[in-house]
């Protein structure tokens, strides 16, 4: 991937993710180096939307194993089905999460971390890794990242694993 200077000029939400999108689309297509697709888009949602922590995991050994982030230090292993992350692996769907303490089995790798959302990186109904996103204020994630973030990772899925 060549230096890239994201030019995101809408106010909106949507906007700003479809500006995101159309940038970082060519820095993904073409990019056989998994470690480096998923670092390089990890750091770019973290520059353009200052989201608190922005990274993946990867399945590997029937577990979640600590991919490419940007943010603090992480959890370095998710069991099946623990924590957002394992569930969205376990449901092979995207978890919006409003308020982490309020998940079920929530794992705190940073007290500071408020809300969540989790996207599953799946081919044919296989989970290959999960993109994490997480923030420091309550009810960040809506519906508006789901769909432009589950696009993101479709892009990333089509490139590396089809």
């Amino acid at each position: 991937m060549s230096e890239v200077n994201f030019d995101i000029t809408a106010s909106d939400k949507a906007g700003r993710y479809e500006q995101f999108l159309e940038q970082v689309k060519p820095c993904i297509e073409g990019e056989t180096y998994e470690v480096s697709l998923l670092a390089n888009v990890s750091a770019a949602l973290k520059e353009v939307f200052g989201f608190f922590w922005v990274g993946f995991y990867l399945v590997r050994d029937s577990q979640l194993i600590l991919g490419p982030f940007q943010g603090s230090m992480a959890c370095s292993i998710i069991k099946y089905g623990k924590g957002v992350c394992g569930t969205a692996w376990k449901e092979n769907l995207t978890q919006v999460v409003p308020d982490v303490e309020q998940f079920p089995g929530h794992i705190a790798c940073s007290s500071l971390s408020r809300s969540e959302i989790v996207v599953p990186l799946s081919v044919d109904g296989e989970v290959k890794g999960v993109l994490d996103i997480d923030s420091d204020q309550l009810a960040t994630f809506d519906d508006t990242d789901k769909l432009y973030l589950e696009q993101l990772v479709s892009m990333i899925v089509n490139t590396l694993y089809v």
